[in-house]
C-alpha cells in the first residue's frame, strides 16, 4: 500500500467531533493519539490480510472507521483495564487463575442471580467465570445456546444487556474475570439475516451458502465430514418453502456463515466488539476450524481460518487490548498449536486441553497412565508460550479422540477400546463404579460419546444409592486426586459448576420435550443450593469435596512452580497406574504422585537430591519409593537447602 493511502486511511479513522459520547474536545484528541498508534501498529498486516482474503478496499475503511467507533465508546473502567493487562501481558498466566463454567439459569436463574452469587464464587477460589451461552436464542432450536438468533440481545428469561453490563462490572470489582461464546461460524435460521435470506434477499443469501440445485451440496458432501451423523445427517438442509439448499454443519436450524463476503466478517467483527465492550474478558470463539468453507475440502483448518483469526487478534489489540481469545479446537495438543500462532504474530491467547481430558478418563478406566504420560510429554515439549485451559468436565460430552496408533502397539484396538470406554462409564465393564449415559450412538460404526458428571464417574452416584460408605470413601478420593492432577498440569485449569461439592447426575432432563433427546443435560442440572450449604461440612461428600479443592487451590495460588511457564515433565514411576509429574520455577521444584488404582502402590521414582515436604499435610518424606494409598496422591515440594 502507498505511503500516502496508509496515512489516509489512520487519519481517517482518528477523525471526528466531540459529542456526548465522547466527552470534550481534548479528551478525544487523546483518545484518537491512543487509537492511532494501536491502529498504526497492525495497519499495514491487517489491511494486507483483508485484502488477501477481500480485496475491496472500502469495506477495510469501513472497518477502521468502526473499530474507532468501538474504541471511543469503551468505558473508562474497561480502558484502564486494558492498559494495565498492556502493560502485563502475562497477567493470565499466572498461578493464581481459577476457572468456573456454568449456564447461567442452571447456577443462579438469571444474571442478577449470579451477581448475588459472586460471594461463593469467591469462596470457590474462582476468578475466572465462563458464562455459557446467554444470547438470545429460538426454544427447542438453540443447541444449548449455540444457535444464536441475535448476537445484541441476551436471552429474556436470563436478563438484558443492562444485566450484563451490571453483572461484569460486579464481578471486575471483585477481581473474576468473565468468559462467553462467540459463535462465529453460524446463526439460527430465526436470525434477521437468515429470515431475509430465506424471503430470497440476495443481500442476505450471499451471508450464507444458498444453492438452488443438488450438484454442489453433492460435491461438498464427498469431502466434508459429518459433525452428527445420526442426530443430523450431512452438511446441506433443503429449505422446501425457499426452494435452495443451505449449508448446515451441525443441525438444519444452524446456518453456516459465508466469510467469503466481507461483509459477514466485518458485521460479526462489530458484534464481538460490541460484547467486549459489555465487559467481557474473554471471548471463547465457538467452532474455529469451521469458519472458512472450500470446495474440494474437508472445510476444516483451512489456510482461511488462521488468517480470520489473526485478524481478530489485531481487531482485539487495537480496540480492547486486554480481552483474551479462546479458541474452541478439538484436536490433540501437536496440532491445536497452530491456532496459537506464532509469537510474531499470535492468533489465540488460549486453547482447550481436550486430548488430555479424554486420556485422563481412558487412564481411570484402564488403570494404565503410560498413554496419558506420553500425551503430557507431548504438551511438555510445547513452548511454554502455549496457554492451554485444563479440565475434567465441561458442558459436553467426552468424545473419545484418543492415540490410537499408540494404543494399537499394545494391541488395543479402536473399535473395541471405545466399547469398553463406553461400557465402562455406564457402569457395565471392568468393576466400574460409574454412572452415565451415551450420547450420539452409532449403532452401524458402534461410535458414541459418553455424558455424565465428574462425581458420577468417579463413583459418587453409586456410593450414594448403595448407601456404601467405604465406597464413598474411594469416590471420594478418587474425584480429589483427579483434581489434584490436573491442577499439576501446565496451564489454567477449569471447573465445571458442581463439582466443588461433588454434584452427580441429573435425569430429570428426560421429562422436558425440548431436553429429553440429549443426554448432554445428563451432567447439565441445575446447582443444588441446599447442597452446596454442606461446604464447610466435612463430615459431608460435598464439604469434604469443597474443603479438600480449596486446599489444593490455595497450594496453587501459594506455590510459585504452579505459573504457566514453569518447566514441566513427567517422571518413571515403575508403576503403570502412578503417574508422576514436576514442576520447575525460579529455583522451587514440585512432584505431584497420582495412583490411578483401587490398590495401594509404591512410586520407585528414586528422586535423591534432597529432602521434601508434602504440602497437603506437612509431612517430611523422600522422593523415593513413595508408598502412595489407593487413588491417592501427593504434592512433594523439595525443601531449600
Amino acid at each position: 500500500m502507498k505511503g500516502k493511502d496508509r496515512k489516509e486511511i489512520i487519519g481517517k479513522a482518528g477523525g471526528g467531533k466531540a459529542d456526548d459520547k465522547g466527552g470534550s474536545v481534548q479528551r478525544i484528541k487523546e483518545d484518537d493519539s491512543i487509537f492511532r498508534k494501536r491502529l498504526e501498529r497492525h495497519h499495514d498486516e491487517l489491511r494486507w490480510l483483508y485484502m488477501e482474503l477481500y480485496e475491496n478496499d472500502s469495506m477495510f475503511a469501513e472497518l477502521c472507521e468502526n473499530m474507532r467507533s468501538f474504541f471511543l465508546e469503551r468505558k473508562e473502567a474497561l480502558r484502564e483495564s486494558d492498559r494495565t493487562r498492556e502493560a502485563d501481558q502475562g497477567w493470565y498466566k499466572k498461578n493464581d487463575m481459577l476457572g468456573m463454567m456454568f449456564y447461567i439459569d442452571n447456577f443462579a436463574g438469571d444474571m442478577k442471580g449470579v451477581e448475588g452469587r459472586l460471594d461463593y464464587i469467591e469462596k470457590c477460589n474462582v476468578n475466572y467465570i465462563h458464562l455459557m451461552p446467554f444470547l438470545d436464542t429460538t426454544e427447542g432450536k438453540s443447541d444449548g445456546g449455540y444457535a444464536v438468533s441475535d448476537f445484541r440481545k441476551v436471552q429474556e428469561k436470563l436478563g438484558t444487556m443492562e444485566d450484563l453490563d451490571s453483572l461484569t462490572a460486579a464481578c471486575h470489582k471483585k477481581g473474576i474475570n468473565v468468559c462467553m461464546d462467540f459463535v462465529m461460524n453460524h446463526t439460527s435460521e430465526d436470525h434477521e439475516w437468515a429470515k431475509r435470506a430465506r424471503q430470497g434477499e440476495g443481500e442476505y443469501m450471499s451471508r450464507y451458502f444458498f444453492y438452488n440445485n443438488e450438484e454442489e451440496p453433492a460435491l461438498y458432501e464427498k469431502t466434508v465430514p459429518q459433525v452428527f451423523p445420526t442426530t443430523a445427517p450431512g452438511n446441506f438442509t433443503w429449505l422446501e418453502d425457499a426452494g435452495h439448499f443451505v449449508m448446515t454443519t451441525f443441525y438444519p436450524y444452524q446456518w453456516d456463515l459465508n466469510y467469503r463476503n466481507p461483509r459477514v466478517f466485518n458485521e460479526m467483527m462489530y458484534n464481538f466488539l460490541y460484547l467486549a465492550n459489555r465487559g467481557i474478558d474473554i471471548i471463547r470463539i465457538d467452532a474455529v476450524p469451521y469458519i472458512w468453507k472450500e470446495l474440494n475440502t474437508s472445510c476444516r483448518n483451512l489456510p482461511q481460518v488462521h488468517t480470520i483469526v489473526r485478524m481478530m487478534r489485531m481487531i482485539g489489540e487495537i480496540v480492547c487490548p486486554g480481552i483474551l481469545l479462546l479458541g474452541e479446537v478439538v484436536m490433540e495438543p501437536e496440532k491445536v498449536t497452530p491456532y496459537f500462532g506464532t509469537l510474531e504474530k499470535p492468533e489465540c491467547h488460549m486453547l482447550y486441553n481436550v486430548t488430555t481430558m479424554a486420556t485422563t478418563w481412558h487412564t481411570v478406566a484402564t488403570r494404565d497412565v503410560r498413554l496419558l504420560k506420553k500425551q503430557l510429554d507431548i504438551v511438555n515439549s510445547l513452548p511454554k508460550e502455549y496457554v492451554f485451559l485444563n479440565y475434567l468436565r465441561c458442558h459436553d460430552d467426552i468424545g473419545w479422540g484418543l492415540d490410537y496408533g499408540t494404543l494399537m502397539e499394545e494391541g488395543i484396538g479402536e473399535r473395541s477400546h471405545k466399547k469398553y470406554l463406553n461400557d465402562y462409564f455406564r457402569g457395565l465393564a471392568g468393576e466400574s463404579c460409574s454412572r452415565g449415559e451415551l450420547y450420539n450412538e452409532d449403532l452401524v460404526t458402534g461410535d458414541a460419546r459418553f455424558c455424565g458428571t465428574t462425581a458420577s464417574m468417579c463413583g459418587v452416584e453409586k456410593a450414594a444409592s448403595l448407601q456404601d460408605e467405604e465406597a464413598m470413601g474411594r469416590a471420594v478420593r478418587m474425584d480429589l486426586m483427579l483434581h489434584a492432577y490436573m491442577f499439576m498440569q501446565s496451564g489454567i485449569p477449569v471447573l465445571y459448576s458442581g463439582d466443588e461439592i461433588g454434584q452427580v447426575n441429573d435425569y430429570t432432563y428426560k421429562e422436558d420435550p425440548f431436553k429429553a433427546a440429549d443426554s448432554r443435560y445428563i451432567h447439565r442440572g441445575p446447582m443444588d443450593w441446599e447442597l452446596a450449604g454442606n461446604a464447610e461440612d466435612t463430615d459431608t461428600v460435598q464439604g469434604q469435596i469443597f474443603q479438600g479443592l480449596r486446599k489444593l487451590e490455595q497450594i496453587r495460588k501459594s506455590e510459585k512452580v504452579f505459573v504457566s511457564d514453569a518447566d514441566t515433565w513427567t517422571v518413571e514411576t515403575w508403576d503403570n497406574s502412578v503417574l508422576c509429574m514436576g514442576r520447575y520455577y525460579e529455583g522451587e521444584k514440585i512432584f505431584g504422585l497420582f495412583n490411578f488404582s483401587e490398590y495401594d502402590k509404591t512410586a520407585w521414582i528414586n528422586e535423591t537430591d534432597g529432602d521434601y515436604v508434602d504440602l497437603l499435610s506437612g509431612r517430611e518424606m523422600k522422593a523415593c519409593g513413595v508408598d502412595i494409598p489407593a487413588y491417592g496422591f501427593y504434592y512433594l515440594k523439595k525443601k531449600q537447602g
